[in-house]
């Protein structure tokens, strides 16, 4: 499995985990709506959103770097 394939992976299951976080955080508030302030919900989505922008940001470069690697280690073997 190349750099690229693990990658993706991770950021798959991170991002879900994220999205799942994020749900479970939604549905307390509409559960327990008098334990948590009125602005919860937008609160919780700029927070979860950005999270996940940002390591989606974070997984491109890392994608750019792995494909870079794999590169690398396709020609160091052609070499040989």
């Amino acid at each position: 499995m190349s750099k690229k394939e693990r990658l993706i992976l991770a950021m798959v299951v991170v991002e879900a985990a994220l999205a799942g976080l994020w749900w479970y955080l939604a549905s307390y508030g509409m559960e327990n709506p008098d334990r948590v302030t009125a602005d919860f919900q937008q609160v919780i989505g700029q927070t979860m959103g950005m999270a996940m922008g940002a390591l989606l940001g974070l997984g491109v470069i890392l994608f750019l770097v792995a494909a870079r690697s794999d590169r690398k280690a396709v020609a160091g073997k052609t070499r040989r």
